[in-house]
């Protein structure tokens, strides 16, 4: 079977060609981007936790005491949240087509600087009695910038890695990658229990409210940094898109997309992966934004140090199953995963959402249990979308590929507590979040289905 499909796919390789053996100054550099990519997926999921974790209990230092309504107060606390997420579609289109034209490695270095100063600045915003609600405005500007810029960093730094793999190991390798989004999550956890500790929280003008949340935020611009330095110093651009370009540039390539967003949006390639990352971002959120609050903490009525055990334990294990994820996709093949795993959301997680829903009065161990299979059995596409996503399109819109299939793919589940509340209205609400559930794994399984199979695609 092969993957060619309309202007931006790739074609499968020959299963009798040998692949070439690694020489040792490609193994050094396919090492260096494989670093610099897992490094740049903590740096974005790090910086994309920081308001949630770390700035969301400080906001009364941006809001006059006891004079913002409450339902405004929550408008303002959602948007915080909600600009970075609005931002990463259009960092990814941006910076995706930069990364085509003038290289993932230079895209990286600049989307990455540019998280770093911003969130910098956002450490420095002054508050509610100096600047007035002036001082919520720009963080919240800050902030919609801030996603512009990390929708550029994975989009540059993640397809230069697989393009540096070996055939053999994208699903390894991916799987290393992606496992850096709940390491992060683990860390930010972390340091915020330590900020929590360190500066006590009490009231707008508290050492941490004034101060003590800005921490984290420097610790996360350094982080940034570091990683463009890195980027300058130790990963070497693309080979493979190097060659694309030199190619194009002696008219022999078959390519040569000149607006390569407009060709992968035209494309039959970029729906097939829309709708198939749609059913699966709707199954993510419905872990990382319902499970917890809505979940855990209202339904089952964990304490807030339950809650934060039992998320710590699930993505502690998340770690070593994105990994084991990518080497099964690696082995069955990354469509057949997609297809099984859909259909285990719709059936094994629907199961396991069912206790959790109805979950008031079990033993707490036996919750963190049910938590940490729930999680594993959701988020287990999330080892394998990486070299999926990057094996699908060809090398001069391959960056524009991924982010657009990556990110403009979370706009609509964005949307749940949209879609929960429809459903509410003509059936409980247990049963609507179950209903929800199993049609994103459906989703997500016939939007696989209607694609090839990957794993042997040469990168052209």
């Amino acid at each position: 079977m092969t993957s060619h499909e309309g202007p931006v796919s790739t074609t499968a390789a020959t299963a009798a060609t040998a692949a070439p053996s690694e020489s040792p100054e490609r193994a050094a550099k396919r090492r260096s981007a494989t670093r610099g990519a897992f490094f740049a997926e903590f740096v974005d999921m790090f910086d994309i936790y920081l308001p949630t974790v770390i700035l969301t209990p400080a906001l009364i230092y941006f809001q006059p005491a006891g004079r913002l309504d409450p339902g405004l107060a929550a408008i303002f606390t959602s948007l915080v949240f909600v600009t970075t997420l609005v931002g990463r579609p259009i960092g990814a289109a941006v910076f995706g087509a930069l990364a085509d034209r003038v290289g993932r490695r230079r895209s990286t270095i600049i989307s990455v600087t540019g998280f770093g100063v911003i969130t910098l600045l956002i450490a420095l915003v002054p508050g509610y009695s100096t600047i007035g609600i002036a001082s919520y405005w720009v963080l919240i500007v800050l902030r919609f910038l801030d996603g512009i810029c990390l929708g550029g960093g994975y989009t540059g730094a993640l397809p230069l890695a697989m393009e540096y793999s070996t055939k053999s190991r994208r699903g390894l390798l991916g799987g290393i990658i992606l496992a850096a989004f709940p390491l992060a999550y683990v860390v930010i956890t972390l340091v915020g229990l330590a900020s929590f500790a360190l500066f006590p929280l009490a009231g707008p003008d508290s050492p941490y409210a004034v101060w003590g949340w800005r921490v984290p935020f420097v610790l996360g611009a350094l982080l940034a940094f570091v990683l463009a330095i890195y980027y300058v110093r130790s990963v070497s651009e693309s080979e493979i898109w190097e060659a694309a370009e030199a190619a194009k540039s002696e008219g022999t390539s078959q390519g040569g997309a000149g607006r390569p967003l407009l060709a992968v949006l035209r494309s039959r390639t970029f729906l097939q992966v829309f709708g198939m990352m749609t059913g699966f971002w709707l199954t993510q959120n419905l872990v990382t934004l319902f499970l917890p609050t809505t979940v855990l903490r209202n339904l089952v009525g964990l304490s807030n140090n339950q809650l934060t055990v039992a998320l710590l334990v699930a993505y502690v294990c998340l770690v070593g199953s994105y990994i084991a994820a990518g080497v099964i996709g690696q082995r069955i093949g990354r469509r057949r995963f997609f297809v099984i795993a859909g259909v285990l959301i719709a059936t094994v997680g629907v199961a396991l959402m069912a206790v959790l829903v109805n979950g008031r009065g079990l033993p707490f161990g036996l919750v963190v249990l049910v938590v940490v299979a729930f999680s594993v059995v959701v988020t287990a596409p999330w080892g394998v979308v990486l070299p999926y996503i990057t094996e699908r399109f060809r090398t001069d819109v391959r960056a524009s590929g991924f982010g657009l299939g990556f990110s403009v793919s979370v706009v609509i589940p964005s949307f749940y507590a949209f879609f929960l509340e429809g459903l509410g209205a003509l059936m409980p609400y247990a049963t609507a979040v179950l209903v929800l559930l199993a049609l994103g794994g459906v989703l997500g399984a016939v939007g696989a289905a209607a694609g090839p199979e990957t794993k042997d695609v040469d990168f052209e």
